[in-house]
């Protein structure tokens, strides 16, 4: 028994089915549970097999698929799995299972059975395996208990055999064995055919064609099925025939009624019944109709005239005829029993009227006329200007001319200008139209018509037309790739005129200077590019002309944006020197760059303020001069293209010197002589370095120069001759100033001056000395007062001294002084100067400044002069100045 495995897609043809190539799989032996080592052979069929065909096979199991292929249509198998094969030029085909048992009892059935089929179920024992007992089972029950063959048969498969079955069996140990259960379901070998006919209400005479459809199951292609056709109770024709088919030529009225068909397989023999459908047979109506085809006529193709007749018992006669118009008359063109009439080549002669009759042996029937309008389709149609040329003016008058020399009237005329539709025109009597109109500009374009009968239109050839449009006022336009035109940039001059017939000439112009032309053919503007300079600032302008009048655009003004260059910083001072309390001037200014510009001024990278130069060169920023005025100087000059930066300039402002202090220091309360006195000279104020001069009586005793700004320092051995009154004076270059008088006095002498005659002596001279010291003291005071020479800072305040050595200053009296005696007898002679230096505690520095050779002024230092007593007295030593004291 053969197994269907795949379906193949059917259609109803001739009453059973036609297939599209699709494969089927059929197994040899047919069971799918077989037991384990034994063998399947799958066998791949489609309808078109040819042996040389490969055949390509899918094995599906648990662990994927494996595909093969074989050369012929067969496959020997012995594992389970799903199984499906493809031939070529076919689907694929649906899956088979197969089942290699190792169970020791199975039941083997075909995997479909169909009506009136013979059936067996097989229940087998796997060799070795003794079963006492074997029944059947079916949905449960048992069907059947085996002795000597496992085999059953159902003879004629019904509906009632569908079921689930199974085998069971007892071992020799009493041991229960079943086998795999089997789901039998009994298939329709094919469904009640349908009866149809060709025409349920046919008219009399004609004929009608009655099919038995009906559809095999493609799991048995080798079935044959018989048909058989009733009318009522009546059979018609011979009885079973092959065909599904069956026709009646020529049906009568009396033919009317209900008519049926049986469908039967021969084996198995399987016989179904369609339901009836009724006939009924209308009277005979004569209808005699001619008509062309196709239905629209053209020249040169083929017309055939084709008279339909119905209601009119055959056998009939077809005649032909044809009517002219002038002269009035017809004429018969042919007479077949053909139903239609050919015309191979139609003509335009052919036009007219056509009817046809249709004669039987009794009468002849009329078809109303036919008119045969044969259609010539129109030629190419010719564009043509009026008058004559292809460039014209604004404002001339001009026509297009269109005419088709062949083609069926009427004629639909359309005139264009690149691709738009201007104007559609019919004409029934003439072949030419025109499209009139004024030029304007516009109209310039290319230019067809097209001409349509209704059989396709037709283009003539393009024509252009150019209309010479006078250019218009150019536009000039400056493009610069900033908002701002800047020297270096490229700046693009573009003039265009928006109206004008190409080609244009266009010309630029700066300040009435030609720079240059150029032609834009396709009547679009031009450009000229320039990389700007400062000479480019000024008016420009161009021209365009296309021959038929040159025209100017405005003057468009160009201002070409220089960026600033580097300024220059420049100090104007009343004098060589700054000085506190002068007025500064700092002048800015940038040799290049477009006004206006902003001067900003800065003091050690601090903004000092700005100013602006709208018409260009530079700015100025004023200062009063203090001490804190000194440092860099700078500069930026901004015009908005970018900063430029000035280099730094130093600017050092000088401080006038300050009345110095002096300073007298000792090493007691009261001088004596051989002490060393410190002379100490300051100013507090005052830009190094500073000359420093001390005086003894208004004579000069040494000078110093300190480059820190800082006091210096004379020390003097005491005789009797430094008694007296000391100065110094302090002098950096802007005018010398002259410390306060300091007046030292000396008490005792030395060892060597002993007895009472160098004790009166002594003190008579020193009384002496005193008188003359306070004489000169007060003489020297008193022009100092009178000068208006400045007196002692009180804002200054030097440190305290140490309370046992007492100091002298030329100070108020509550500055502590140090006193310091020292002897100097400068001439080596008999007279001796006494001197007194204060020094201060604590040292200021000053602002700096250039030095400058100090020049010696008049000392208020005062000398008190002593005649020595005795002839040898020893000769005074004169110290050497000491550094600035620190």
């Amino acid at each position: 028994m053969l197994l269907w495995v795949s379906l193949l897609v059917l259609a109803p043809v001739s009453g059973q089915f036609a297939t599209e190539p699709k494969s089927v799989i059929f197994l040899h032996p047919p069971w799918t549970t077989v037991f384990q080592g034994e063998n399947v052979t799958l066998t791949c069929k489609t309808i078109h097999f040819d042996a040389s065909e490969k055949i390509k096979w899918y094995h599906q199991y648990l662990l994927g698929e494996i595909q093969s292929e074989t050369s012929g249509n067969t496959h020997e198998v012995h594992e389970s799995g799903d199984y499906r094969c493809q031939a070529q030029d076919s689907l694929l085909s649906n899956r088979v299972s197969l089942l290699f048992s190792p169970a020791n009892l199975i039941l083997q059935a075909p995997f479909d059975v169909f009506e009136k089929e013979s059936v067996i179920l097989r229940c087998r024992a796997k060799a070795n395996t003794v079963l006492n007992t074997i029944k059947l089972y079916k949905n449960g029950k048992v069907l059947e208990v085996f002795e000597k063959s496992s085999d059953f048969h159902i003879h004629q498969a019904s509906l009632k055999d569908n079921g689930k079955y199974h085998c069971a069996g007892v071992k020799e140990d009493d041991q229960l064995v079943s086998s795999n259960s089997v789901k039998i379901e009994v298939q329709e070998l094919f469904p009640s055919p349908v009866l149809r006919a060709s025409s349920t209400q046919p008219t009399e005479g004609g004929a009608v064609t009655l099919t038995c459809e009906t559809q095999l199951s493609p799991q048995r292609p080798d079935v044959q099925l018989q048909f058989h056709f009733f009318r009522d109770r009546q059979s018609l024709g011979s009885g079973w025939r092959s065909s599904p088919e069956f026709r009646i030529p020529t049906i009568r009225r009396e033919d009317s009624g209900s008519y049926w068909c049986q469908a039967q397989s021969v084996t198995p023999s399987v016989q179904k019944q369609s339901q009836r459908l009724h006939i009924q047979v209308k009277n005979v109506v004569p209808d005699v109709r001619i008509y062309p085809r196709p239905k629209l006529v053209f020249e040169g193709q083929e017309l055939v005239l084709i008279c339909s007749v119905n209601g009119v018992p055959g056998p009939i006669t077809i005649s032909w005829y044809r009517k002219f118009k002038k002269p009035r008359t017809e004429r018969k063109l042919h007479t077949y029993s053909k139903t239609e009439f050919k015309i191979p080549v139609v003509k335009n002669s052919h036009d007219g009227e056509y009817y046809c009759v249709a004669s039987n042996s009794r009468s002849s029937f009329r078809s109303d006329p036919v008119t045969i309008n044969v259609k010539v389709p129109v030629s190419q149609p010719v564009l043509t200007l009026n008058p004559p040329g292809t460039r014209t003016l604004v404002g001339d008058e001009v026509s297009f001319d269109c005419e088709a020399q062949r083609g069926s009237l009427p004629i639909w005329y359309q005139f264009f200008r690149e691709g738009v539709l201007l104007m559609k025109i019919e004409t029934t009597l003439w072949r030419t139209t025109s499209y009139r109109f004024s030029l304007t500009a516009e109209h310039s374009g290319n230019y067809y018509c097209t001409a349509d009968n209704g059989l396709g239109p037709q283009s003539s050839e393009t024509l252009r037309l150019s209309v010479t449009v006078p250019v218009s006022r150019p536009v000039l336009t400056l493009r610069a790739p900033g908002a701002q035109a800047v020297v270096g940039d490229v700046m693009e001059l573009h003039c265009e005129a928006w109206r004008g017939s190409p080609p244009i000439l266009y010309q630029f112009y700066h300040e009435d200077v030609s720079l240059g032309s150029s032609s834009s053919p396709s009547g679009r503007g031009a450009s000229f590019n320039l990389l700007l300079t400062a000479e480019h600032s000024g008016n420009y302008f161009c021209e365009a002309n296309n021959g038929q009048g040159a025209q100017r655009s405005n003057t468009v003004s160009l201002s070409v944006r220089v960026p600033v260059s580097h300024p220059v910083l420049t100090l104007r001072a009343s004098r060589a020197q700054a000085v506190v309390g002068d007025m500064v001037e700092l002048h800015c200014e940038a040799q290049r760059g477009s006004p206006p510009i902003l001067y900003q001024f800065y003091h050690e990278d601090v903004a000092m303020g700005s100013s602006s130069a709208p018409l260009g060169g530079g700015a100025s920023f004023n200062l009063s001069l203090t001490t804190k005025h000194s440092g860099n100087y700078s500069c930026k000059a901004d015009n908005g293209l970018g900063v430029q930066h000035s280099e730094v300039m130093l600017l050092s402002v000088i401080v006038p010197v300050s009345h110095p202090i002096l300073t007298l220091r000792t090493p007691r309360a009261q001088a004596v002589v051989g002490d060393v006195v410190e002379l100490h000279c300051e100013a507090q104020r005052g830009s190094p370095p500073i000359l420093y001069q001390f005086y003894h009586k208004n004579v000069t005793l040494e000078s110093s120069i300190s480059h820190s700004g800082q006091g210096v320092s004379l020390n003097l051995s005491l005789t009797a001759n430094h008694s007296g009154t000391y100065s110094c004076e302090a002098d950096n270059g802007l005018g010398p100033q002259c410390s306060e008088a300091v007046t030292l006095s000396i008490t005792g002498l030395t060892g060597s001056r002993s007895g009472p005659v160098a004790t009166g002596v002594t003190g008579g001279l020193l009384s002496v000395m005193g008188l003359a010291a306070v004489a000169l003291l007060f003489y020297c005071w008193l022009p100092r007062r009178a000068g208006g020479k400045p007196t002692f800072d009180s804002s200054r305040n030097p440190s305290a001294s140490d309370p046992q050595e007492p100091t002298y200053y030329n100070v108020p009296s509550w500055i502590e002084l140090q006193p310091v005696y020292s002897n100097v007898n400068p001439n080596g002679g008999d007279v001796v100067y006494s001197e007194v230096r204060s020094v201060k505690a604590e040292n200021k520095q000053a602002a700096a400044s250039d030095p400058e050779l100090l020049k010696n002024t008049d000392s208020c230092v005062i000398y008190s002069q002593v005649k020595g007593a005795y002839a040898a007295a020893p000769k005074p030593q004169l110290l050497a100045a000491s550094t600035p004291h620190r």
